[in-house]
């Protein structure tokens, strides 16, 4: 879909009182800007973040801008399995209800290393992790009428092939390689959930999103080039391929709080090569779309976290 049309924006999330969020790596970037517009539409956020001390200090920018109490936030590690269950487990203890899981924390490009659980980091922290952690909260969202799971991908994924003889690289790793898969991951077990969750007859619905290029910490183990490329101080050159955090929020931001939009969509922005732009809704690559690499994929990450899906049947 091109960017024509009526521009969507921030203004145009709806009344978010009564509901209650939980938004994975708001501790800055694009989850940081998502928290705080659906907090200051009345949402009861929850920034689950692995550093809490830049979670505290995000959780008061959003009390500051919303002019509320809360949100809360909850210690995640998404690339420790032990971590993800005691996250999922004082969600479920504290919200009684939960109405939209933004899995948006992410690494890119970092130097090889494993996670807790023996995995290669970026797809232990970009894709096992959110399985693992929607597997656990999923009850929640079933049981709370119109909840959403959100899932954020990346441009990247167009080049991204499943590896599925070396899932974790340990016959050579390429960062590019790496981050590409995990974000071909995030759109397979997207279309997958959204399979089953629609065979079961759940109301509940799954949803991607990416960012195009936003200036975030994403880009922290990239060259110093590509770095001051990104910079604020480079705007006037680069509007038409980078944008803030805010404009890359908003494809997510739309998926969560669109009434129009629909299970198994998936939102981008809509100027040059989806790199900048309003939200709309895009298409992604072929391979995505490969319902036999989704069940495959899904699986394999149900053996390697540990975490089974037992209320969804598998599809197709």
């Amino acid at each position: 879909m091109s960017g024509r049309g009526r521009r969507w924006t921030a203004a145009d999330v709806p009344d978010q009182s009564g509901r209650t969020v939980v938004v994975t790596g708001a501790s800055s970037g694009l989850g940081l800007e998502a928290a705080k517009v659906l907090a200051g539409r009345g949402a009861a956020v929850v920034l689950a973040c692995r550093d809490m001390g830049k979670a505290e200090r995000a959780a008061e920018q959003i009390r500051a801008s919303a002019g509320r109490a809360g949100p809360r936030v909850v210690h995640l590690d998404l690339a420790s399995l032990a971590s993800v269950r005691e996250a999922a487990g004082e969600i479920r203890a504290s919200c009684p209800r939960l109405d939209l899981l933004i899995n948006n924390a992410g690494v890119m490009r970092p130097p090889y290393r494993l996670s807790a659980d023996g995995f290669e980091l970026t797809f232990a922290t970009n894709h096992l992790g959110h399985f693992a952690l929607t597997g656990l909260v999923l009850d929640s969202l079933l049981a709370t009428p119109g909840s959403r799971i959100v899932t954020v991908s990346s441009v990247a994924h167009r080049d991204g092939v499943m590896h599925f003889d070396d899932l974790q690289f340990e016959r050579g790793y390429r960062a590019d390689d790496a981050y590409g898969q995990s974000k071909l991951a995030n759109l397979l077990f997207t279309y997958e959930l959204a399979a089953r969750l629609r065979a079961a007859g759940h109301g509940t619905i799954a949803l991607a999103a990416h960012p195009g290029v936003a200036r975030t910490e994403l880009f922290r183990w990239d060259p110093w080039l590509t770095r001051a490329v990104l910079s604020p101080a480079m705007r006037p050159l680069m509007f038409w391929t980078v944008h803030s955090a805010q404009s890359g929020a908003l494809p997510a931001l739309r998926a969560a709080a669109d009434p129009s939009a629909r299970t198994g969509e998936y939102y981008g922005p809509g100027g040059w090569h989806g790199y900048t732009g309003y939200p709309v809704r895009v298409e992604s690559s072929a391979r995505s779309h490969d319902a036999a690499a989704g069940r495959r994929l899904w699986e394999a990450s149900e053996q390697l976290t540990g975490v089974t899906y037992r209320i969804l049947a598998p599809s197709g």
